[in-house]
């Protein structure tokens, strides 16, 4: 356990207190799951200069460049909080993450060359207190 955890948890007790916003906490108990697991954080809350969307987490795990949304409910009384990643929504974090690689200066299709292996969408789905990370849950390429 990380020493610091304890006060995590009460800088989360203060922070979300006011105004109860469950998505910040969410992404930061997110940001730090992915941390505590090797992964580098590169980004959070990425949009694009021009607008029209927003990745949650970019991160790079080894070789993998991992674009992870974040879902976060206080209850799973409406359903998991993964079902609310639908078709449009799939599409808006592929349109961001391609212009994010695009900016950064990584193509996925030319591995050889820039030596990526790979590009992955995860999600990271919070109910109450439990942390769920599904791995590859999406493609870059949609399938028709």
């Amino acid at each position: 356990m990380n020493p610091l955890a304890p006060l995590y948890r009460f800088a989360d007790r203060v922070r979300y207190r006011k105004h109860g916003n469950l998505g910040q906490h969410g992404e930061d108990l997110a940001h730090r799951y992915l941390r505590r697991h090797g992964f580098t954080v590169t980004a959070r809350h990425w949009m694009p200069p021009q607008g029209g969307g927003e990745i949650d987490i970019v991160a790079w795990e080894g070789d993998v460049l991992v674009f992870v949304e974040v879902k976060a409910r206080s209850s799973a009384e409406w359903g998991e909080p993964e079902r609310g990643i639908n078709a449009d929504k799939m599409t808006a974090l592929r349109r961001t993450a391609r212009d994010y690689m695009r900016r950064a200066g990584i193509d996925p299709y030319n591995a050889p060359v820039n030596g990526l292996a790979e590009v992955r969408f995860d999600v990271i789905s919070i109910v109450g207190g439990s942390l769920r990370h599904l791995r590859d849950a999406f493609p870059m390429t949609p399938s028709l």
